[in-house]
């Protein structure tokens, strides 16, 4: 074995000395590499932007109300045409409610939340679908309205 890597190391003839396998593989990996570098420096392209919903008010009382609510992304600038969902937590709405954000990031949405019986607070859920064709996602949970009985 000792006199074969001897005779390995002192041919000069490169390439051409290596089994045709080796020199296989090794064209192989390398152009995978250079493909799976490529996707790697592309996902930058991906950046996507986190989106948040800012209630106001975030606490209610039963019945009807007025909510004002305005989608921002990660800086806090305003985001257009955003769906904004309503729906009911541990407090009961009569349906969705549902509206698109303005210039603005602003949806006025009209609701009338009730906590369920022998409770005196519930919540109402956010949920917010990002514009088509927008770097935006809504994968962590948004602030829930606190509905209270007073």
């Amino acid at each position: 074995m000792f006199h074969e890597l001897r005779r390995f190391a002192a041919d000069d003839r490169a390439i051409e000395g290596l089994p045709i396998r080796l020199v296989i593989a090794l064209v192989v990996g390398v152009a995978t590499m250079s493909v799976m570098l490529n996707m790697l420096s592309g996902v930058q392209g991906l950046a996507v932007s986190e989106l948040d919903v800012r209630p106001s008010p975030d606490v209610i009382e039963p019945g009807d109300q007025q909510l004002r609510l305005t989608v921002v992304d990660d800086d806090g600038a305003p985001v257009e045409g955003a769906t904004v969902i309503l729906r009911s937590g541990s407090a009961s709405l009569d349906g969705v409610v549902t509206g698109t954000s303005d210039a603005d990031g602003r949806v006025t949405m009209s609701v009338a939340p009730d906590v369920r019986a022998n409770q005196e607070t519930g919540t109402l859920v956010i949920d917010v679908k990002p514009p088509s064709g927008s770097q935006f996602v809504d994968r962590r949970a948004n602030t829930e309205i606190l509905v209270v009985e007073h």
